[in-house]
């Protein structure tokens, strides 16, 4: 196992947050926190990208749709199935056409519990849930009663890995090896002692 101060995560700041001019205020609450950016590139995304991105957990679909369910039913709000699958093929399409609206910026961030520490600086998956001083709480005031009457997908700025693993499989999908610089920021002496 190596050492947690080179755990990577993979960061997505999607089309809202590049319209916005959010940018440099994403990266430099991450760099603020103590990680380093290690790639990181503009592009607009295709649509079998944004389904392979999502499908790369065989669970994934289940489980979205497992948990929208529930979350609507727990709102009061009957959903358009009760089929998991159904639901989950619903958030697919939805995110396909909001993450190829535009440009999106994906990135890689390294440093200790780097998945965790950026979950933490993100906030929640719902916007309006999440707390004030994280990236969403800050930034956004979308939320899924408002998406869905809507009949799109929340608007939140960033996608985070949830899982090393997970962050792992999408960091190969997003980039090459030699896109991902190996580099020595002088400040990780002060963050991880080695003075």
């Amino acid at each position: 196992m190596s050492h947690p101060k080179y755990e990577k995560t993979l960061i997505i700041i999607k089309p809202d947050g590049v319209q916005r001019n959010l940018i440099g205020e994403i990266v430099s609450r991450f760099e603020r926190a103590g990680l380093k950016l290690v790639a990181m590139k503009m592009m607009t995304a295709n649509v079998e990208m944004i389904k392979k991105h999502y499908t790369l957990d065989p669970e994934w679909m289940r489980l979205v749709g497992e948990k929208s369910i529930k979350g609507l039913l727990d709102k009061g709000i009957e959903p358009i199935s009760r089929d998991p699958m159904v639901i989950a093929q619903s958030v697919i399409d939805r995110l396909s056409v909001y993450l190829t609206s535009g440009p999106v910026i994906p990135m890689v961030l390294q440093g200790g519990h780097a998945v965790s520490v950026v979950r933490k600086i993100v906030g929640t998956t719902e916007p309006v849930m999440s707390d004030v001083g994280t990236i969403r709480g800050d930034y956004v005031l979308d939320s899924y009663p408002m998406a869905m009457a809507d009949e799109r997908c929340v608007r939140n700025l960033i996608h985070a890995s949830g899982t090393v693993d997970e962050a792992d499989n999408e960091i190969n999908l997003w980039f090459k090896n030699e896109e991902i610089m190996d580099y020595v920021l002088v400040n990780e002496r002060v963050i991880y002692g080695v003075i």
